[in-house]
């Protein structure tokens, strides 16, 4: 595959092998299985190959890419291909990577693509052309650039250069139909509250690829602002479930050219939300520090134009990257900035986006910190005490929800990790228990994480409990892990 340039073994590539579990051939196997699904069908890797890799050969791409793709999953965390040791070609921009043009017809192109892309493969391991999860800087410098002025500002302080407006003919879209659009992406959230990101991905990014069709015609001014709304919201619904449903890279994609078109729409509030779900997306991939980056552009950036609610849940989400680095005192001060900000929320005033962000949702995201400070600090019983009044309210304003049906069960086994870190593995059991029950309602495979994760927690912990093995019996009957499309 390449010709080998050090001939010493590749000692960062061996480390992660060795804990993968892997072994050569079946390493082997996936990369064969990956580069399929990618479109890059001349690779052709064996078990002889692998060990060349290891002993220090330099694979050409697409492998350092797909190497990168497979140990992220295996593991939960970004590992960058510099991280194996090895090197990767130069991406072009308007490829896999995060750093696009910041113009509207390139904004529409590349999304229009991109769906096209998703639909057609329809294969759980689509991940686009030269597709990879970016982290750190090369996250990080180029979402930088979204507060950077490019065209004089709307009324919502962002640019109006680019796409296909046209000022001095009407357009062959009514209000009605405008209307009907907006109401689309409304109905489309609530459905992935309801029912998960498994369900409905596809009608959203089906949706998402009709808009942008719409858009590459001539629209005048207002009515071109308002498709580039539409469009970041579809976007950032596709790249939110994509997260659900564990396709992290295509999510990240999805959402960072969400940003782009909520930029060409000149809504700093929106493309602030889509900062805090690539937020949260750090935060699950164990990148806290890059999360916190994130949380704070989306603040700087919407600091004179979003609501109470939406700025109380950045105040949350930067208390969970706070959480996650281990900085107490910082997380308790974002912890009641949340809690003082959205004492001013009006919800009648919100965009829909954020009408997620109820007072139960405050309360789960405040337990959420307090766990998460509780596992970063060796399982401190000090953190999960506070974290369990907040779990508390966070699954009674939930109970009777019916459209928040997967953040009641996030957060039955958020108290289910909360009662293993007070050392309770009945009460951890009959939670996570009541979650499998919600589970199987919802198609999210983080749900089913999550589950799966406690579980084996419990288990480890307090695997001669009755409660916890009856626990494990169920959820290997009704939640067994199994490959599901997205």
């Amino acid at each position: 595959m390449g010709a080998t340039v050090e001939k010493q073994p590749n000692a960062q590539l061996n480390s992660w092998f060795m804990r993968s579990g892997w072994s050569k051939g079946e390493l082997a196997r996936q990369v064969n299985r990956r580069a399929r699904q990618t479109g890059a069908h001349h690779v052709s890797t064996d078990t002889s190959r692998v060990r060349r890799w290891l002993d220090g050969e330099q694979p050409r791409e697409p492998i350092p890419r797909i190497l990168s793709e497979l140990f992220s999953e295996r593991f939960g965390c970004v590992v960058p291909v510099e991280d194996l040791g090895l090197r990767s070609a130069h991406q072009p921009s308007a490829g896999g990577g995060v750093d696009l043009p910041w113009t509207g017809p390139q904004t529409v192109q590349l999304i229009n693509e991109f769906s096209r892309s998703d639909l057609m493969l329809g294969r759980r391991g689509f991940l686009g052309a030269s597709l990879a999860l970016s982290a750190g800087p090369a996250l990080l410098e180029p979402m930088q650039r979204w507060l950077v002025p490019g065209a004089p500002a709307g009324p919502a302080g962002g640019p109006v250069s680019g796409g296909a407006r046209d000022g001095g003919r009407p357009s062959r879209l009514s209000e009605q139909e405008l209307q009907l659009l907006e109401s689309t992406a409304v109905m489309f959230r609530e459905w992935d509250n309801q029912c998960g990101g498994g369900l409905r991905r596809k009608a959203v990014v089906g949706q998402l690829h009709e808009v942008t069709d719409l858009l590459q015609e001539p629209h005048p001014e207002p009515v071109a602002r308002r498709l580039y709304r539409i469009t970041a919201d579809l976007a950032a619904l596709a790249g939110w479930m994509s997260y659900d449903v564990g396709l992290q890279p295509t999510a990240q994609k999805y959402l960072v050219l969400a940003l782009h078109a909520a930029r060409e729409a000149g809504d700093r509030p929106l493309g602030a939300f889509i900062l805090s779900s690539m937020s949260r997306q750090m935060i699950h991939l164990e990148r806290p520090d890059d999360a916190l980056e994130l949380i704070h552009l989306a603040q700087y950036g919407s600091r004179d134009s979003a609501s109470a609610t939406t700025q109380a849940m950045l105040h949350a989400l930067e208390a969970r990257a706070y959480a996650n680095m281990g900085q107490v005192n910082k997380c308790h001060r974002a912890v009641r900035l949340a809690e003082d900000t959205f004492a001013d929320a009006r919800p009648g005033e919100d965009p829909s986006w954020i009408s997620f962000f109820t007072e139960a949702e405050l309360h789960a995201e405040n337990a959420h910190s307090y766990r998460d400070l509780a596992y970063v600090a060796g399982r401190s019983p000090t953190y999960a005490t506070l974290a369990h009044p907040e779990m508390t309210k966070a699954v009674e304003g939930f109970r009777d929800d019916r459209v928040h049906q997967r953040a009641y069960a996030l957060n039955l086994v958020g108290m289910g990790t909360v009662q293993l870190l007070m050392r309770e593995p009945e009460a951890a059991a009959k939670f996570t228990e009541e979650a499998i029950t919600v589970a199987k309602r919802v198609r999210s495979e983080r749900v089913s994480t999550r589950i799966r994760k406690t579980t084996h927690i419990a288990l480890r912990d307090f695997g001669d409990v009755p409660a916890v093995l009856g626990l494990a019996d169920r959820l290997s009957e009704e939640l067994p892990e199994v490959a599901e499309s997205a």
